[in-house]
């Protein structure tokens, strides 16, 4: 069996235009009923193949569209309740309520259509005069209606029921007292708007949350009242800079002063429109802000000689650091460190020294804080991974084995009973294989230590990435050359002139930053895959979490916007490597 052959055969499937084959379509997600486990299948329109409708009731969380119960074809984005989903886009976020959905497959276009007796309508609105976009009721005042919605500069109003018999309008903007057949309320200024709306008093508010520009203004800023640049970040209406201040006062601008904002707080709070300038002590910082929250946050950068780790956890004990490495990609805040420890607890800290230490109470990942508490830490050899600016940590367990071994009815032996031990690589001890290897016609699975406490399997031939207890892999009988990454669980039967350093080998690719908040990059320097590559993320239990198809460039970037905390694996495969590597998410 050539994987050369498999391979080219596998990219020139995917390359083939998918959207077309699609037999159903699905929502997906923990504001869903079925939560991340099981689709809610829409109904197909009968006249347009690409047209979908469902009827749900949500809950608040985020939800994507998929196609035919799979992440190969699935769509996202961040706007509600009216956007378009890109392939592999990130959740959608929704609101908790009786919706009717609307999607188009072919053009991505969704609408989620909340069931309500107050609507806008108007120029400005995404439907024009011809149709209201629903808002949502508030839980605990039933005359107060609101909603987050893109708009035009133009008119609109407020009406009941999709009907004109009650309907309120006026000329003030952005906000006012509407009445009866008033006139059209004129919206100045396109763009992102939360909108509220009291059906008893006539009030409303429209408040501009999406701006082409945000910057940083006052006299402990670098310009002054000149706005200070910061950059857009992935998140709706997120904004950051890194910048020096010295101490003085510091306010947000948008749109070069169309809107300012103030705090009382720091080094974080929720600003106010118009407020006083924010007080700040001179430093380096890496400002955040938010003008849909309006959730401000100055984090200090500082730069620390060593990062240790300390505690009865650690061969230092109390007494002595255990000394962590700066990350080879050259971030200053990384700090990585491969030890074994015992059961007991933990911290890090800077410099030797208990002035600047960090602790929190989860294991084996969390968030750490200044003077936290100790980490809980259970005996093990790990990596152990560190972020001085964010807080942000991870132990990761090595799992170290003595052998490693094929079995069952298509191993060598024939057997469930007799194992075909594999041989351990030179240069990594988690990758094992053979040369040369006669298997049979049946099923087979890789175990570890020759019994079945740790075990991969999974219904994929000739190559997959196998998980605990997963299901016996179907064999074609031949003479392969075999691999495993008892890491990764990743395995694959080749030729027998591969070898696993082309196959399986995590070293000849590197990952970054790692662990990451929603960004990855894939460094491919070292090797050279060209042509196309799948990349496909898979959570611990095996399940795609993300699916692509990139083409092969030295530097590929992945965003992961929508993974919650985690330990995950990155699979990369093209012709001729089948390449995984564990990374984490911590956010």
């Amino acid at each position: 069996m050539n994987l050369r052959v498999l391979f080219t055969f596998f990219i020139a499937v995917l390359m083939l235009p998918l959207y077309g084959q699609i037999a159903s379509v699905g929502l997906i997600g923990d504001a869903t009923p079925g939560g991340w486990d099981d689709d809610t299948d829409m109904v197909r329109d009968e006249e347009n193949p690409d047209l979908w409708t469902l009827d749900i009731n949500l809950n608040n969380g985020v939800v994507k569209f998929r196609a035919d119960d799979g992440w190969t074809i699935n769509w996202g984005s961040t706007d509600f309740p009216i956007g378009v989903g890109t392939q592999d886009g990130p959740d959608i976020p929704v609101r908790a309520g009786q919706h009717h959905i609307t999607f188009n497959s072919a053009t991505g276009e969704y609408y989620f259509s909340v069931a309500s007796d107050i609507g806008i309508i108007g120029s400005a609105s995404p439907f024009g005069w011809d149709a209201d976009v629903n808002l949502y009721q508030d839980d605990s005042d039933p005359d107060l209606y609101s909603i987050s919605l893109p708009l035009g500069s133009g008119e609109a109003k407020f009406r009941q029921d999709d009907d004109w018999a009650v309907n309120w309008g006026s000329t003030d903007f952005p906000s006012g007292i509407g009445v009866q057949d008033g006139p059209n309320i004129p919206v100045a200024i396109g763009g992102d708007y939360e909108i509220t709306f009291n059906k008893a008093t006539g009030e409303y508010s429209f408040v501009l949350t999406s701006y082409s520009t945000v910057g940083i203004i006052g006299d402990a800023t670098p310009n002054g009242d000149t706005p200070t640049p910061m950059t857009s970040g992935s998140a709706p209406g997120s904004w950051t800079i890194s910048v020096d201040l010295t101490e003085g006062g510091v306010q947000f601008s948008g749109d070069d002063g169309l809107a300012i904002w103030g705090g009382i707080d720091f080094p974080s709070g929720t600003a106010v429109l118009d407020g006083d300038p924010i007080q700040v002590p001179a430093g380096l910082y890496v400002v955040e802000f938010n003008t849909r929250t309006l959730a401000y946050e100055f984090k200090e950068v500082v730069f620390y000689n060593t990062i240790g780790i300390i505690g009865d956890a650690t061969a230092g004990g109390w007494e002595e650091d255990t000394d962590m490495q700066p990350d080879p990609s050259g971030d200053p805040h990384q700090w990585t460190l491969r030890t074994t420890l015992a059961t007991g607890e933990a911290k890090f800290r800077a410099n030797d020294d208990w002035d600047v230490n960090w602790g929190a109470g989860t294991f084996p990942s969390g968030t750490a804080t200044i003077n936290g508490a100790n980490i809980p830490v259970t005996e093990g050899e790990y990596i152990i991974s560190f972020n001085s600016f964010t807080g942000q940590y991870f132990f990761f367990e090595l799992r170290i084995y003595n052998s490693v071994g094929l079995v069952g009815t298509g191993s060598p032996s024939g057997s469930w009973d007799i194992d075909t031990e594999l041989v351990r690589d030179e240069t990594n001890e988690n990758l094992w294989g053979l040369p040369e290897v006669e298997m049979l016609d049946g099923e087979a699975k890789f175990r570890a230590e020759g019994n079945w406490t740790v075990n991969w399997g999974t219904d994929s031939w000739p190559s997959g990435t196998g998980t605990q207890d997963g299901p016996n892999i179907p064999i074609t009988g031949g003479t392969y050359s075999v691999s495993i990454n008892t890491e990764t669980g990743e395995y694959a039967f080749a030729d027998p002139v591969s070898s696993t350093q082309d196959l399986l080998n995590p070293s000849l690719i590197t990952v970054f930053p790692n662990p990451t908040v929603e960004t990855l990059n894939i460094n491919l320097d070292a090797i050279d895959m060209t042509g196309n590559v799948r990349v496909q993320v898979l959570d611990i239990s095996g399940r795609v979490m993300m699916s692509n198809v990139l083409p092969a460039e030295k530097l590929l970037q992945v965003q992961l916007p929508s993974l919650p905390t985690g330990v995950y694996m990155l699979h990369l495969s093209n012709e001729r490597y089948i390449i995984g590597k564990k990374f984490t998410v911590s956010k």
